[in-house]
């Protein structure tokens, strides 16, 4: 007998999987990705009278007909991993298509174990089961369960025990003779088979007593996916999303802010108490210490909000309701409709939305994601946009705050614009070809698990990107505190380079300070006017100035007028991505020809935009 057990956890999407993984092992878990693939594999560890298991949670896949990146790594771990016991999720309010899975994997091993999640779901539909006549169908054992709460959870665990140990004989029903990558030539036949079979079975377990289960959600479905109400609708989440993130950002980054300065000043008299040299000491306090406590103040809080707020969206349903509503824009662009989900990601952080491309099962399209991703503004671009548009751009304007996000809205659409016009683009010159078809399951809408979501989004996606930013912040403090201080015939190495990118910039409608605080932003777009207010007061350092009024004198006392914020506003839209988007394309790709391309791609966008902007308006006498 094995000291620690193997059990797959497999199942198709939206079946609760991920619910029941987590409720078994807890925090016990890590992710990575599978080898040599971007999918993300989630292994973990529970415990049961005594002993350890593993669980590996597959994943979520409809078939193991191999179409599919998920389907391959499914398949081939079931046919060469050999685990112990394989527990297979199915959704209670739709058991027959999930049957489908089932069947073809009972072809595979004889250690099955049926789990029928969401009972309490199919209960309030009134779709009732017969688990006991459904395990002698099967012949495999049936466990039900409702993951959210933990009930039928030690009634699984009990029965993964006893098959591991060999008491349990199961004699599953066979529709496939052999291995599923032996099968190209009677596709059609085991397909027509298996189906066959999941609709007789769930016919004889299944008695619906509501004429239609499924009626609420329908209803709601015919309001939120309209032609007339669904993309009004889907904006107004998105703007509701945004304004809760920025207002909620602010009071928690003031907070981080002031205790980062608190520790800053003891940093400084631990550093003079145990004799450091003074350029030591400003390198690593006013270099590298002031540039990650500022990355870390300003992207922490809006992403510990957006995030949690997102995976909200995402458990009630709605973001697949996104993606529907968006699909015909992607589709017109050769793009893929999941496009829509990636770039909703992208505006809390465009390294998130890289990420969340891996649900692209075509590679092209998943390229065509990856590069445009940062056209929409991350969360450390709003606060420069929000800045710019109220002291430049409505500053006379009665209700300037509503005035402000209006042109902040304005933007957002524009970044979807550039969006689909450069995924159409790419789809026609270095990623050409057709859209694949877009086959959305669009999941029942649900209560969400505010504990799962807010631990899940926290870990997962604010931690995760906020490790990568502060790593890439660290050698960027440094640099620009070296460029600042050091002075070469009373002027430093930063006003050197300023002036160099000066001619060029005054093209783009910006001066050279700009377009070197957007060069030393790479690591994270918050320290952009930050650089640029260092670099307009002589200042070796990061600095802040008190209000939006103290910004606009010092702007203005420099030369900027509508038009520098209107460019700097565009250029900050269509620009490079940031240090750590940089290094998640290379992760995911794989590939440094797709990372040059992805930050040249934007870049040339921007630069081009801004040209137009700035000598169109001195063309025409605007300024």
């Amino acid at each position: 007998m094995k000291d620690n057990p193997i059990i797959a956890l497999a199942g198709n999407p939206n079946t609760g999987k991920s619910t029941l993984f987590n409720a078994l092992t807890g925090l016990n878990q890590h992710t990575g990705n599978w080898p040599g693939k971007t999918v993300t594999n989630a292994i973990g560890k529970f415990e049961y009278q005594g002993r350890t298991y593993t669980l590996v949670d597959l994943p979520g896949t409809y078939s193991l007909m191999a179409n599919t990146i998920e389907e391959e790594i499914a398949r081939d771990y079931l046919c060469t991993e050999n685990p112990d016991a394989v527990v297979i999720v199915t959704d209670a309010t739709c058991l027959e298509r999930n049957l489908n899975l089932v069947l073809q994997i009972m072809a595979i091993t004889d250690k099955v174990i049926v789990c029928v999640n969401l009972i309490d779901e199919a209960k309030r539909k009134g779709i009732h089961l017969d688990l006991a006549k459904l395990a002698d169908l099967l012949g495999v054992p049936v466990i039900g369960t409702v993951a959210n709460t933990g009930a039928g959870l030690d009634n699984l665990k009990s029965t993964i025990a006893l098959m591991v140990a060999g008491e349990i004989s199961t004699k599953p029903r066979k529709i496939i003779s052999a291995n599923p990558q032996e099968t190209d030539d009677n596709h059609d036949q085991i397909v027509s088979a298996i189906m066959a079979t999941a609709e007789e079975i769930s016919h004889q377990v299944i008695t619906v007593t509501h004429p239609d289960p499924h009626q609420f959600d329908r209803k709601i479905d015919r309001i939120l996916t309209s032609r007339i109400f669904g993309i009004p609708i889907m904006l107004t989440l998105l703007g509701l999303v945004f304004w809760i993130t920025i207002v909620g950002a602010n009071y928690p980054s003031t907070l981080l802010q002031e205790g980062f300065s608190w520790l800053e000043g003891q940093l400084f008299d631990f550093f003079v108490w145990i004799g450091v040299p003074d350029s030591i000491r400003d390198l690593l306090i006013l270099g590298v210490y002031r540039t990650v406590a500022w990355v870390v103040s300003v992207m922490l809080p809006p992403m510990s909000i957006f995030f949690p707020l997102f995976t909200l969206l995402e458990d009630l349903g709605c973001l697949p309701r996104i993606a529907f509503n968006l699909d015909s824009f992607f589709k017109k662009a050769c793009a893929h409709g999941k496009q829509a989900l990636t770039m909703c990601m992208g505006f809390g952080c465009n390294a998130a939305g890289v990420t969340a491309c891996r649900i692209i099962d075509s590679p092209r399209e998943r390229l065509i994601a990856i590069i445009t991703n940062n056209f929409v503004p991350c969360n450390g671009r709003f606060p420069t946009l929000i800045a710019l548009a109220t002291i430049f751009i409505v500053p006379t304007v009665k209700y300037s705050s509503i005035a402000a996000a209006g042109v902040i809205l304005a933007a957002i659409i524009l970044a979807v614009a550039i969006t689909l016009g450069v995924s159409f683009i790419l789809s026609k010159t270095i990623l050409k070809g057709l859209p694949s078809a877009f086959i959305l399951e669009m999941p029942p809408y649900r209560k969400p698990q505010v504990g799962r979501i807010i631990i899940r989004s926290i870990f997962d996606r604010t931690l995760f990107v906020l490790g990568r930013a502060v790593m890439v912040a660290m050698p960027a403090g440094l640099i620009i505190w070296i460029l600042a201080n050091t002075n070469i015939s009373g002027q430093s190495l930063l006003a050197y380079g300023a002036q160099f990118l000066d001619p060029f910039a005054r093209l783009l409608g910006l001066d050279g300070y700009i377009l070197i605080a957007f060069i030393l932003g790479l690591p994270a777009n918050e320290i952009v006017i930050p650089i640029v207010i260092m670099s307009y007061m002589a200042e070796g350092t990061l600095i802040e100035l008190a209000s939006l009024t103290e910004l606009w004198e010092l702007l203005v006392q420099n030369g900027w007028t509508w038009l520098t914020a209107l460019c700097t506003m565009l250029f900050s839209l269509n620009h490079w991505p940031c240090g750590t988007t940089l290094w998640t394309i290379k992760k995911e790709t794989l590939s440094w020809k797709w990372t040059w391309i992805s930050l040249i791609t934007p870049t040339v966008v921007g630069i081009v935009l801004c040209l137009i902007v700035a000598q169109g308006s001195r063309l025409l006498g605007l300024i």
